[in-house]
């Protein structure tokens, strides 16, 4: 129920900003805003989504690169979200650069093989 579940995640997420002294502030603000950005896609919201997403995606890249596999999953959300809008074309574009990362990761990395 992602209407209720909202409000809990954006507390959530001002909470993380707010927080200094948690060790993995980033991330953790990284995964409060996901969980916001999944509610809000949830709900048809999807506008709304993508900016969260491409900011957790941009924050990403900023910080553990653009082949890291956590980053190329973040990136496959946005193209995700980009069908989900009936922008087709834009998610096949970044689903390309996504197959293309992947092959950094080799041929048997888990998400290479899926």
């Amino acid at each position: 129920r992602p209407e209720e579940a909202l409000p809990v995640f954006e507390a959530h997420l001002a909470l993380s900003r707010r927080r200094e002294e948690w060790t993995h502030k980033e991330e953790e603000i990284l995964d409060a805003q996901d969980s916001v950005a999944d509610c809000l896609c949830d709900l048809g919201r999807h506008d709304e989504a993508l900016v969260l997403w491409r900011e957790i995606y941009a924050r990403r890249v900023d910080t553990l690169g653009v082949s890291h596999e956590t980053t190329i999953d973040s990136q496959n959300v946005n193209a995700i979200c980009l069908d989900k809008m009936g922008r087709h074309d834009e998610a096949l574009v970044l689903r390309r650069v996504i197959y293309a990362r992947h092959a950094t990761l080799g041929a048997s990395h888990e998400d290479t093989i899926r």
